[in-house]
C-alpha cells in the first residue's frame, strides 16, 4: 500500500469535514444570539470556541473538543442544528453520536468501512463521491 494514498485520503477526509466545519461557523455568524448587538458573553465565549475549533484540528483533543462544542450546539443552539452537517457528528464522534438515528449510523459505519479498504488495498477513494453512493444521492 502506498503511504503516499494513505495520506491523500486521510487529508481528504479531514478537509472535507473541515470544510463542513468551517460552513457551519459561517452561517452560525450570521445567527441569532451572535448577530445581536448586546449578545451575552458566554453565548460569545462559546462562538469563539467554535470559530477556534477548525484550527485546532492538529491538537491531541481535537475530537474531544468538537464533541463538546456540538454537543452544546445541539442543547442550547437548537435552531442552529438545521444549519449543521450530519457528518459532523459523525466526524467527531463520542456524545454526538447520541444525536443520529441507528440508520444513519449504519450508513456512516459502512462509509467508513469503505473508505478503510480502499485505503488498505492501496485504491484510490472519493470520500465525497462514495458518501454520496451510500446515502443514495446519485
Amino acid at each position: 500500500m502506498s503511504t503516499q494514498l494513505n495520506h491523500y485520503a486521510e487529508t481528504q477526509h479531514r478537509d472535507y469535514h473541515l470544510r463542513l466545519l468551517r460552513d457551519f461557523i459561517q452561517q452560525a455568524q450570521q445567527q441569532p444570539p451572535f448577530i445581536e448587538e448586546d449578545c451575552p458573553e458566554d453565548d460569545l465565549e462559546f462562538l469563539a470556541r467554535l470559530e477556534a475549533l477548525p484550527r485546532a484540528h492538529q491538537d491531541e483533543d481535537f475530537l474531544y473538543r468538537g464533541q463538546q462544542v456540538l454537543s452544546r450546539v445541539v442543547a442550547a443552539y437548537g435552531h442552529l442544528v438545521p444549519l449543521l452537517h450530519r457528518d459532523l457528528l459523525w466526524y467527531f464522534g463520542g456524545d454526538c453520536l447520541h444525536y443520529m438515528p441507528d440508520e444513519e449510523i449504519a450508513k456512516y459505519q459502512l462509509l467508513d468501512e469503505r473508505r478503510h479498504e480502499a485505503i488498505a488495498e492501496g485504491r484510490e477513494f472519493s470520500y465525497e463521491h462514495e458518501r454520496a453512493k451510500v446515502f443514495g444521492l446519485h
